[in-house]
Formats: C-alpha cells, sequence, structure tokens
C-alpha cells in the first residue's frame, strides 16, 4: 500500500558533512522522543498504532473513526451496504490494513506462493514499459495488465495471475573471517489470465512499509530537503542525492516526492487515493476510475461500488483515512544510552552514514491542512533520512524509472520503528522487496553512492557489528 517501502537502510557518506548534520560522539537528550511532543511511550504488538501524543479529544475521535475504514475489509459489489461495498474488480487487500498489518511492514510471501494465499500480503508487483510516460503517472503501464500486477479478483472477473519468487544466494566474508549470505529475489508470473506481458516489462517489487510519522515526513519543509542535496553537491565524495518531482491529484501540481520507494509520491493524501484504487480497487473523486486494461473486459464489466453512482469512498472518509495515518506516532526509542548503543552511534558516524540519513529537523505545516493536525507543527523530530534519491548500485536495482528516479535509485527511508518491527510483525525483513533479513543484511547490499560505508562495515569486528545494529534498531 504505502509507498515508505525500504530500499536503503543506512546509506551512508562523508564524515564531515555527517558531524555537521549533528551526528556525533553522542546522541543530544530529546531524540530520544523522535516525534517531538507527538512521540508515544509504546511497544509490543501494537506500537505503530497509537495517535500522536499530542492530539486533541476531538481529532482523537477522528484518528479512530479514520482507523476504522483503514483497517476494515471492503466487499464486494452490490452489497446490502453503500459505505463499504466497490472490493476490487482486481485487488491485493480487502483494505489498507491488509498488508500494513497494525500499521508495520509487510514480508515477502513464502517462496513459490500465491500471493493472495497469505495471511498478510505486503509485497507488491509494480509494472512498466519503456517510452514517454504521461507527466502525472511517472511510467508507461504495462499495455495488458497496468501499472500494478493485482493477483486476486472478485466473482466473474480472472485474477491477474500468480508471482513467483525464487532466491539466488550471494555469499561474502567480513575482513574478520566471518562468512554472510544474501538472497538476491528473481521474480516470475505464472497463470497469467490475460495473455502475455510486453516483452520489454519493467517490474518493481515493493514492500509496504511500517507507517508511523508519515504526517512528519510530509511536515518537513521542502527548503530542508533541498538544501540536503546542495550540501551534498558541495561535498566531496560519491554521495549526490536528487530530489524527485512528482504529480499530485491533490494539489494540482508538481511537487517534491516524499513517500514510496522512488519518493514517487509528494503527499499522504495522494499515496492513499492511490492505494485504495489500485491494492484495493476503491475509487475516488481524485481517483475515480477502476484500474482495468481495454483488454480485461470481465473487469471492466464488473458491477461497481455506491450502486454506480459516484466514487466508491467518499471525500469525507477519505480524509479521515488520511488523518488517520497522518497522525499515526513514532514511537520512543529504546536503550538509548546503553554503553553498547552509545558505541554503536559512534559507528553509524564514522561510517559516515548520517549524511544521507539525516539525523533531525524541524516541522512545519503540511500541505493540506484539513487533513492533518497542528499538533505535527513546529516538532523537532528525528526521522534519519534526507528524503532524496541515491543510486544504490547494480545489486539493488530495480531497473524501472519513477518520474525522475532512474532504475538504481532509492529514496533514504526513515530509520525510526525499525527495531520494533518483530515486536509489530513478527519479522525483521527489511529494503524495497523485504529480501534483507535484518539491518545488517540491509547495509551489506549497499552500492553505488554507498559502497564506501559498506567496505567501512565489512571491516568491523563481531562486536562492532552487533553495536551498530544495536544503535539502528534503537531508533
Amino acid at each position: 500500500m504505502m509507498g515508505i517501502r525500504f530500499a536503503a537502510a543506512l546509506l551512508c557518506a562523508s564524515a564531515s558533512l555527517g558531524m555537521s548534520l549533528g551526528i556525533g560522539a553522542a546522541s543530544p537528550p530529546d531524540d530520544e522522543k523522535p516525534g517531538g511532543d507527538t512521540t508515544v511511550f509504546a511497544s509490543g504488538r501494537n506500537a505503530f498504532s497509537f495517535p500522536a501524543a499530542n492530539l486533541s479529544d476531538e481529532e482523537r475521535t477522528r484518528f479512530v473513526i479514520g482507523n476504522s475504514f483503514f483497517k476494515r475489509n471492503w466487499v464486494e459489489a452490490p452489497a446490502s451496504t453503500t459505505a463499504r461495498d466497490g472490493l476490487g474488480p482486481h485487488f491485493i487487500a480487502r483494505s489498507c490494513g491488509g498488508c500494513h498489518v497494525t500499521d508495520g511492514r509487510g514480508q515477502p510471501p513464502q517462496i513459490r506462493n500465491r500471493l493472495g494465499q497469505d495471511p498478510a500480503v505486503g509485497l507488491l508487483m509494480r509494472l512498466s514499459v519503456p517510452g514517454n510516460a504521461n507527466p502525472k503517472a511517472g511510467v508507461v503501464p504495462e499495455p495488458v495488465y497496468g501499472d500494478q500486477f493485482n493477483n486476486a479478483a472478485v466473482q466473474g472477473v480472472k485474477p491477474e495471475g500468480e508471482v513467483v519468487i525464487r532466491y539466488t544466494p550471494v555469499s561474502g566474508r567480513f575482513a574478520d573471517g566471518t562468512r554472510y549470505t544474501l538472497q538476491q529475489p528473481v521474480y516470475s508470473f505464472s497463470h497469467l489470465g490475460y495473455g502475455p506481458m510486453h516483452p520489454g516489462v519493467m517490474i518493481g517489487p515493493r514492500i509496504a512499509p511500517q507507517i508511523i510519522g508519515v504526517g512528519l515526513l510530509e511536515a518537513i519543509p521542502e527548503t530542508e530537503i533541498l538544501g540536503n542535496a546542495a550540501r551534498q553537491a558541495a561535498t566531496p565524495g560519491p554521495i549526490k542525492g536528487q530530489p524527485n518531482r512528482v504529480w499530485d491529484a491533490f494539489a494540482g501540481r508538481e511537487m517534491l516526492g516524499r513517500f514510496g520507494w522512488k519518493a514517487n509520491v509528494a503527499s499522504v493524501a495522494h499515496q492513499t487515493a492511490g492505494a485504495f484504487r489500485g491494492d484495493v480497487g476503491i475509487t475516488s473523486s481524485k481517483a475515480p476510475d477502476e484500474s482495468c486494461t481495454p483488454t480485461q473486459t470481465d473487469c471492466l464489466k464488473s458491477p461497481r461500488g455506491a450502486h454506480g453512482e459516484g466514487p466508491e469512498i467518499d471525500d469525507k472518509t477519505l480524509g479521515d483515512v488520511v488523518f488517520y495515518q497522518a497522525t499515526l506516532a513514532p514511537p520512543a526509542r529504546r536503550n538509548a544510552h546503553d554503553a553498547q548503543t552509545v558505541h554503536g552511534q559512534r559507528l553509524f558516524a564514522q561510517a559516515q552514514c548520517a549524511a544521507c540519513h539525516r539525523p533531525d529537523y524541524v516541522t512545519t505545516a503540511g500541505p493540506f491542512p484539513q487533513l492533518t493536525s497542528k499538533a505535527l507543527n513546529g516538532q523537532r523530530i528525528w526521522p534519519y533520512t534526507d528524503l532524496l534519491l541515491h543510486d544504490m548500485g547494480e545489486g539493488l536495482a530495480d531497473g524501472r524509472p519513477d518520474f525522475q528516479a532512474s532504475g538504481r535509485q532509492w529514496k533514504t527511508p526513515p530509520l525510526w520503528g525499525i527495531g520494533l518491527i518483530r515486536d509489530v510483525n513478527s519479522h525483521d525483513r527489511l529494503l524495497h522487496d523485504g529480501r534483507a533479513r535484518g539491518a545488517l543484511e540491509a547495509i551489506l547490499w549497499h552500492g553505488g553512492e554507498a559502497e564506501a560505508s559498506r567496505q567501512q562495515v565489512l571491516k568491523m569486528n563481531k562486536a562492532e557489528r552487533e553495536a551498530l545494529v544495536k544503535f539502528v534498531e534503537s531508533l
């Protein structure tokens, strides 16, 4: 669903820039509250599901309403209710919460499993073909299957097919002789419902990320993000982050990309409307057309929700779902002053990771005040991201451009909450397609602009590697 999918954990750069951004031997005291006054002190299964701590009572009521439409299943049309009908015709999940289970992170399905057989479908496949994209779309959709592969369908409509995943081992060794093995995923499709795909199809696997703090990321001033790019451009070394510029349906104009694994979405509102349409098959005033292609005649003929008289989710309900996501609170750090954690933070600085994983910002107002809360404004937050695109090397490349992002570029994801994914979702699968089994593997996949920093981590001994991971998982 949401596009925070984790493509480049711990992307790193020059030490001088890292120090200038405030990452040193010890953290300032307030980084224990990553969301400023919005921070909640929570752990366990529901750690990602709490509203910002400083919301008003009225806003908490709106949060609960949005939560209900985020997590409850939509049903096929026609139905006895018009409030929740219109599922499909093609879809991946029956609700937003079907991918973002307890507002957390998805994981790859079992090898050779059909995606729809998994209880939590957290991996989707973006599709496109080479060509000149519509400036509002960013890509050219695959002509038969569209811009996204949907493995499930309502009655009377064929599913688009099944996704098959196999893994190729990639072995390596640390300087101290310790061996490691990574998993390189290889994707293919079977049982295609509408015939073969275009021979030049480009595939982009995407894991659903945890959605804490997205309203705060939206409230980071654009000047700060562009300033990140300017500082990196002026600093010697390989790190040269670039912003993405994308079309936003709610603003009706081009904006700075902040969300999605390639920063291909500008706002929480646009992301939500797009996910409702693409992942659940629910239309809205901003995404009014079903995602059926001309070849999919059964999809085109399928009944529509709301008696076919308008969008399947109204503007007020959609706005409440946007508000719910925008006000999900980042949890407080854990073990911030533990000796091993503090040592890991020093290593994080020495490995020059802060140039891209910039620690802190002060928020301003978001682009759509009616869809968020003033409680998010003026907060000093600690997401550890620059929200820029970086070339991460051939090992992570999907070869699929998106707006101004190349097939080798990925947005630096925020690091807050990573250490709680095991509590919330019972796994630790990271990166854009969940290939990494934990933070250390995510680091080892780094290449391109981050190759020098990866080499520094390869030189660390076992105790240093454990300390680095301990710090990252404290965030």
